[in-house]
């Protein structure tokens, strides 16, 4: 019964994710499995930490991705929040609170 749950909620997420933006999805996610890598992962680091008392695992995670994801839009804008806060669906003040929340650095273009 949990399993059908579970494969119910994704199969929801995945409708949205089509629904939202069926081109990046058929372009982009048809041949890259993020979400079974990232399955995998969480499910090893899940294993690791049995035995430990562990009552804050949602926001650890969640610092955890969003980090590198938000350095790694920062990068490919060269730094512009907003078109990062665009391509991330967020608003550019939410980005910003993100950024100093995480300690990112954002490195400025450099221009001549």
């Amino acid at each position: 019964m949990v399993e059908q749950v579970v494969t119910s909620s994704t199969n929801e997420r995945t409708d949205t994710l089509n629904r939202s933006n069926p081109v990046l999805n058929k372009t982009l996610f048809k041949d890259f499995p993020l979400e079974d890598l990232v399955h995998s992962k969480l499910e090893s680091f899940i294993d690791q930490i049995q035995g430990y008392d562990v009552n804050d695992l949602y926001p650890i995670i969640l610092e955890r991705v969003e980090r590198p994801l938000i350095q790694l839009v920062l990068r490919k804008t060269r730094g512009n929040q907003v078109r990062a806060a665009q391509m991330l669906g967020i608003n550019r003040n939410t980005l910003r609170k993100k950024i100093n929340y995480l300690k990112i650095r954002v490195k400025k273009p450099y221009v001549e």
